[in-house]
């Protein structure tokens, strides 16, 4: 893509994704994710609704009760975003490539945590760590993350979101408002990685598929691609048992990744490609 190309995709997404954080996600964001302050106040005894990592152990084994340490409320947040770049996300049949919408998402989200005063930063990860943007402010850094949303080439095509998510539980100390952004076609087990990461900051789950993801259409034989490993096959679509077969494996895999999401206690989103993800992000900010 030449350089005039680029300016006016980033032009374009920065008018659509602004207004849209400005004009429809900016109360939903601030009363969402106003921080989770980590200045120390004071420590107090355990009420219903407290949250359990904030347990003060030394105490709650001396008074053989629980008590909570108390934090004062920062003002600021860092949000940092995990998108994922692998080969997977160039798929597109029904609506807009998985990387287009990604790209928005991730945009509206960066432009709605500058409006809330807060820092943004990006990691973008394969099967490798491909990118790293630390968390900063203004306009300037925003327009420099959406251009790399549009124009990045990764250097690989596979996906390991465990590893992502421990190389940035190392790289950030302080809590993190965080957004996992994939379609998590993964075939590598990320649950001690994201029950870590879960600990350590908020994390929410993004998920952006195409619909013909999960379910095949009824063409006849057709030939498929592995865009991440690059391995062909010809599969005859015209079979029910062939197209029912892959919905129910299109199914499990679906169920092992919301399972792994609850139990690591991530809210999480499904968008598909041909349907406008404004209402999912707004289900997942209220959910909060």
């Amino acid at each position: 893509m030449d350089a005039k190309d680029l300016l006016k995709k980033v032009r374009k997404i920065e008018i659509k994704t602004r207004g849209l954080s400005q004009n429809i996600f900016a109360g939903e964001y601030h009363s969402a994710f106003k921080g989770r302050g980590m200045t120390f106040s004071e420590v107090r005894e355990y009420q219903y609704g407290d949250d359990i990592r904030d347990i003060d152990w030394n105490v709650t084994a001396r008074h053989n009760r629980p008590y909570v340490k108390v934090f004062e409320e920062e003002r600021e947040l860092t949000v940092m975003l995990l998108v994922d770049v692998s080969g997977s996300r160039l798929f597109g049949a029904v609506g807009q490539e998985k990387r287009e919408m990604i790209a928005e998402i991730a945009a509206t989200l960066a432009f709605s945590a500058i409006q809330n005063n807060d820092k943004i930063g990006v990691i973008f990860f394969s099967d490798k760590i491909e990118k790293f943007i630390p968390p900063k402010k203004g306009r300037k850094h925003i327009l420099f993350i959406i251009r790399e949303l549009i124009d990045f080439t990764p250097e690989s095509k596979g996906t390991d979101i465990s590893m992502a998510l421990r190389y940035f539980t190392d790289a950030l100390k302080k809590r993190c408002t965080t957004f996992l952004i994939s379609d998590f076609i993964d075939n590598n087990d990320y649950y001690k990685a994201l029950s870590i990461a879960s600990n350590k900051h908020d994390v929410f789950g993004i998920q952006v598929y195409d619909k013909r993801d999960s379910s095949l259409p009824d063409v006849g034989l057709m030939r498929v691609s592995d865009l991440e490993t690059g391995a062909d096959r010809w599969v005859d679509t015209s079979s029910k048992k062939v197209r029912d077969e892959y919905g129910r494996w299109w199914y499990g895999r679906q169920q092992a990744m919301s399972d792994t999401l609850k139990r690591c206690r991530v809210n999480f989103c499904s968008v598909p490609t041909d349907e406008d993800y404004v209402v999912a992000l707004m289900g997942l900010f209220k959910r909060r």
